[in-house]
């Protein structure tokens, strides 16, 4: 999130989405002489050495359906791996997608998309024919075949291992974990599969700065027992650089080795009651004034589009010194990059993102997400790093592509999500997060709505929970959830109406 209630209004990301080539295979059920029960798209967009990546979009012309079945066969072997936008299986080389419980009502001349990672050998045959519900849909004319390429159509981070590589399994450490990366999941040292759920807790990140104190409200250890209290297992604690570093413009006494000691009190409390601390970096130096700026200030009182190379590489050197020691913090690099405001392309953005410099339509030298991994990784970290995609973190369509190298191999995505934002559908979630959460764990760092209400979360965190994924509400602060998304109203733990829904969303996942 980009202003705590006391600054300016809150501001929508932008997304882009995923663009696939597809081709079209038209059926007429059995005996049928109009149109055909049903239209299915079936499209490649990527295909490398023993695997590629698809989609089937099922357009249904016969009658308004509450659920369905989309089965098809697989012609020369191929094997599903991961799917999404259905419940994906398969039984020799039959296949059944199966709607989600979001998506069951099909209209008539509704669309439906599913995605899919498989592996094949050989050869990569499309299949010729679908059934919806049982009912076939013949083939109208010849399939194409689709043209292999040598590499995927992106590229995923070095260090992780194929979606295919299914992670060990093992008792779950108690406590907090040290946690790694193995595929596209989270792992314990014991090879545990786990999920981070939980909350965060503002305030850093603009108190300091502005001259009232380190956070705002409490952080006693009573304060800290009411978040695991909602059966939370992680804590995201955004930061300021610049009271981190203890530059001049913020006061003495809310800078440098006081605040970085407020800072780790606060992390030996969430550890202290078991669960994860994500230490994130939310406010930079840098002078931006430019499409959507914050504010006009070049010290750090607001969100910039991204981090300045002055002052955020020696902020992540000395952040990970003085984690490095305890697996068991994670670091999210930067809270929401939005450098496409900036620059007048999708490539130009990405670029910035990951690799910095002088960035079209940004007045100040930029450290890149490749710059902060480097910073946190000299230092002999092995912590997990959290990085975050472009468009105040909603827009993950190009992560896998600009990925930076992590040397070693604890990188995970993150991303935000509110129901202002861009990419708040699950058509936008299907085709855009679900790639990247084929290939490395996911994390919803900030999941909020601005109605007091939660129905948008629950939509967010039934998709997530389909998917085995992780998500954090924002915020655990005493704000009025009708200005923007509060999930307290006394530090007690006491909920809004908004965080009736993640506390007992979250108490219900307990078993």
């Amino acid at each position: 999130m980009r202003h705590p209630p006391r600054l300016s209004a809150l501001l929508a990301g932008a997304a882009l989405t995923m663009a696939s080539t597809a081709f079209a295979v038209m059926g007429t059920a059995s005996g049928a002489a109009a149109a055909p029960v049903c239209t299915v798209e079936y499209s490649v967009s990527g295909q490398w050495a023993g695997g590629y990546q698809g989609a089937v979009t099922l357009t249904n012309n016969s009658a308004a359906l509450n659920g369905w079945s989309l089965g098809f066969d697989f012609p020369a072997g191929q094997v599903v791996s991961q799917g999404w936008g259905g419940k994906w299986s398969q039984s020799g080389t039959s296949v059944t997608v199966v709607n989600e419980t979001w998506n069951a009502a099909l209209a008539t001349g509704a669309k439906v998309t599913g995605g899919f990672i498989a592996s094949w050998t050989g050869a990569n045959t499309a299949p010729t024919a679908f059934t919806l519900n049982g009912t076939p849909c013949n083939i109208d004319g010849p399939t194409p075949t689709p043209t292999p390429s040598t590499t995927p159509p992106t590229t995923p981070p070095p260090t992780t291992t194929p979606p295919t590589t299914p992670p060990p399994t093992g008792t779950p450490v108690t406590g907090a974990p040290e946690l790694s990366v193995t595929g596209n999941k989270f792992t314990d040292q014991n090879g545990a599969v786990r999920r981070l759920l939980g909350v965060n807790r503002s305030g850093g990140e603009f108190m300091c700065v502005q001259g009232y104190g380190f956070f705002d409200g409490p952080v006693d250890d009573a304060s800290v027992k009411a978040i695991a209290d909602w059966k939370a297992n992680t804590v995201r604690i955004p930061l300021n650089e610049e009271c981190w570093l203890g530059l001049d413009n913020i006061k003495a006494e809310y800078r440098g080795t006081n605040y970085v000691n407020a800072v780790k009190d606060l992390v030996t409390k969430v550890l202290a009651h078991g669960m994860t601390p994500v230490v994130e970096l939310h406010w930079t130096h840098g002078q931006y004034t430019g499409n959507s700026s914050g504010c006009a200030d070049v010290y750090a009182s607001c969100q910039k589009p991204m981090p300045d190379a002055q002052y955020t590489p020696a902020f992540w050197t000395s952040v990970a010194n003085t984690f490095k020691n305890d697996r068991r913090v994670v670091f999210d690099l930067f809270n929401e990059p939005y450098p496409d405001r900036a620059t007048s392309t999708a490539a130009q953005a990405w670029s910035c993102w990951r690799d910095g410099g002088s960035c079209p339509g940004i007045g100040y030298e930029v450290a890149g997400m490749q710059d902060l991994v480097d910073a946190v990784r000299a230092t002999g970290s092995k912590n997990l790093v959290l990085v975050p995609g472009i468009a105040y973190s909603n827009d993950l369509s190009q992560w896998l592509t600009y990925a930076p190298t992590d040397p070693a191999g604890n990188l995970a995505a993150a991303w935000h999500v509110y129901n202002f934002n861009t990419c708040s559908d699950e058509t936008c979630w299907n085709n855009t997060l679900a790639p990247v959460a084929a290939k490395v764990p996911l994390l919803a760092g900030e999941i909020g709505e601005n109605t007091c209400g939660h129905a948008f979360i629950d939509r967010v965190m039934k998709w997530f929970d389909d998917r085995g994924l992780s998500y954090l509400g924002w915020t655990w602060n005493t704000w009025n959830c009708n200005s923007g998304p509060a999930l307290i109203s006394s530090y007690d733990g006491t909920p809004t109406a908004f965080g009736i829904g993640l506390r007992d969303h979250l108490r219900s996942l307990t078993p």
